[in-house]
């Protein structure tokens, strides 16, 4: 389950991004510091690079743009952590306990108000993320027309995968109907699942992507590698679950054939 990018939360960035300068630097918000100097080269220049090194000083020089501590930012990080611990967490305990399907009197309708619930979320999560951009400095190098059409590029790339996801599996199959006992007759290898795994959540994690590079933002970046880092450890915890249940499912078939 991935998020999609609220239509009210593109235009709100958007209208702000295009009001002119980022807003300047206040407490706690300082952006790297600029001089007339020329700084050494990263790790060294590209003659002695090392990629160990190379990836710790792209993160190190995210992490000059961004205060961990600002509430924004907090809050976007507490919303992408959150949101496939709840889905997850109660989709494990309506599988073991079916206390959803009997509080709403089928499976199909306890599916559908989580599905709501998921939807509802995620778009909170995307406020989040928004506005933790909105609150930071911009980055320089990205603020250019080449990295605005390459997210532009990243956010329809994205959506694509996301909504064909969606398309292929259908509300039930994309909201974890399977732990509702709602099980697809076959694996469903359409695309895009024909070219990619996990496509809703790479989907996601494409359209984050774009919209911190569409906004320039360092913090953006940083917050996409977090939606990534958690949807690996989802992936991790969600898919032999699911493999246990369709094994069951196959278990009991082979035992009334």
């Amino acid at each position: 389950m991935g998020p999609v990018l609220g239509v009210g939360g593109f235009l709100e960035a958007r209208a702000r991004s295009l009001q002119g300068s980022p807003r300047p630097a206040g407490p706690g918000r300082a952006g790297p510091v600029r001089s007339s100097v020329a700084a050494p080269d990263c790790c060294g220049g590209l003659g002695n690079l090392d990629i160990r090194k190379a990836d710790l000083c792209i993160m190190t020089r995210l992490l000059g743009y961004v205060d961990l501590s600002e509430p924004h930012f907090v809050a976007a990080v507490l919303a992408i952590v959150f949101n496939p611990l709840f889905w997850n967490v109660v989709a494990r305990w309506e599988h073991k306990t079916r206390k959803l399907s009997k509080a709403f009197g089928s499976p199909r309708l306890a599916c559908y108000t989580l599905g709501g619930a998921i939807l509802l979320l995620n778009i909170l999560r995307s406020h989040c993320f928004t506005q933790a951009m909105l609150s930071q400095p911009r980055m320089q190098s990205l603020d250019n027309p080449a990295a605005y059409h390459v997210g532009l590029a990243l956010l329809g790339v994205g959506g694509v995968f996301v909504f064909s996801s969606f398309l292929a599996l259908g509300f039930t199959g994309t909201f974890l109907g399977d732990y509702f006992g709602i099980l697809k007759e076959a694996r469903v290898t359409m695309f895009p699942f024909s070219v990619l795994d996990n496509p809703m959540y790479w989907g996601s994690t494409a359209i984050y992507l774009g919209w911190a590079i569409v906004h320039a933002s360092p913090t953006g970046l940083l917050l996409t590698a977090v939606v990534a880092l958690i949807y690996m450890v989802a992936i991790l915890y969600e898919e032999p679950f699911t493999a246990e249940i369709y094994q069951q499912k196959a278990s009991q078939a082979c035992k009334r054939s």
